[in-house]
């Protein structure tokens, strides 16, 4: 990246150049020479700036789902969002991590790898004490964790797998799997501690209680997928192919469907008085030639020219041809 000057770096460089103490004409010769550019190999950038948006935008759909999901099971004010998306050595992550904490260890297949969710303890056991019926008061003693608060606390987590798993469908289908339930980070060695890894933090807020829940994608887990986490693969337009089955259904649903039919045998127009004194035996004329055909209305819709006839001594009409269009404008 960059470095940014800020308004006084700027206004010192001005200054110089003006006063002669630096000659503008060096500065260029300056620019054009070949820069040397540290890189840290330890830190290894192998995913794409695109790709990493990609990720982010699938976490704010998850940073939802998650948010009405724990709004649901705890009854209880949830917020969830995504505060940052980065790439880091593993080894990194995982000094980063507070020597006790709640760690739950997914498996995702069909990709290989496992994702692992790291949740503060404010948190955690923030839900714990809405499940018991508490306020959702936070109290961290991660490392004394009974097997009852152990069991409840790892179903919690694994329910809202779902959410994981709904997420990622715009991507791929995957069948996340809550394989693993652990407090110290020190007992886990996921990948190598040099491997590429993504993070995004979560911020959230359950109840009075807030922290950070960081969910760790090695980049095993991702290599299958990585041409789909491109912006060209989110804008194209793929034409998926019609079910057969589906498609026969649907017909045969449509097929079934009642629709009103009529047929006009003429309008005219009267004035209020003419209505008024219509008796026995009246003759109204109508607009329609009895040499012209009828229109027959579907739903409203004229689409057929017709001639009325008698079929089992039933009034019926007969096709002559269909009417272009529809519109009234063709009667």
């Amino acid at each position: 990246m960059e470095e940014v000057l800020s308004q006084n770096e700027i206004d010192a460089l001005l200054s110089a150049i003006s006063t002669g103490e630096m000659n503008a004409e060096e500065l260029k010769k300056e620019e054009k020479e070949k820069k040397v550019r540290v890189y840290d190999f330890k830190r290894a950038l192998r995913f794409s700036k695109d790709q990493v948006r990609s990720i982010s935008r699938i976490h704010e759909n998850y940073a939802r789902l998650l948010t009405t999901f724990f709004s649901a099971q705890l009854r209880t004010y949830v917020n969830i969002s995504v505060a940052s998306v980065d790439q880091i050595p593993y080894e990194e992550f995982i000094r980063s991590v507070p020597k006790m904490t709640v760690l739950n260890i997914f498996s995702v297949a069909p990709l290989e790898g496992r994702i692992l969710m790291e949740v503060n303890p404010n948190i955690a056991y923030g839900m714990l004490d809405r499940v018991l019926g508490g306020k959702g008061n936070s109290v961290n003693k991660v490392e004394n964790l009974t097997e009852i608060e152990t069991l409840l606390m790892s179903q919690l987590f694994e329910k809202a797998v779902v959410n994981l798993q709904e997420a990622w469908a715009s991507i791929i289908e995957i069948d996340p799997v809550l394989e693993d339930f652990e407090v110290n980070p020190q007992f886990l060695q996921m990948v190598s501690p040099n491997e590429t890894v993504i993070i995004v933090s979560l911020n959230t807020t359950i109840g009075e209680a807030s922290g950070l829940i960081n969910i760790c994608i090695p980049h095993i887990v991702l290599e299958p997928i990585i041409p789909k986490l491109s912006v060209h693969y989110w804008m194209q337009t793929t034409t998926k192919n019609r079910d057969p089955e589906t498609y026969s259904k649907l017909t045969e649903n449509i097929k079934l469907a009642k629709v009103e039919a009529k047929t006009l045998l003429g309008q005219t127009t009267i004035n209020i008085d003419e209505f008024l004194n219509l008796q026995r035996n009246d003759i109204i004329g109508l607009n329609q030639s009895i040499e012209d055909p009828l229109t027959l209305e579907i739903n409203n819709e004229p689409k057929f020219y017709v001639q009325p006839g008698k079929l089992r001594n039933k009034i019926s009409v007969q096709v002559l041809e269909e009417i272009e269009g529809g519109n009234r404008d063709d009667e």
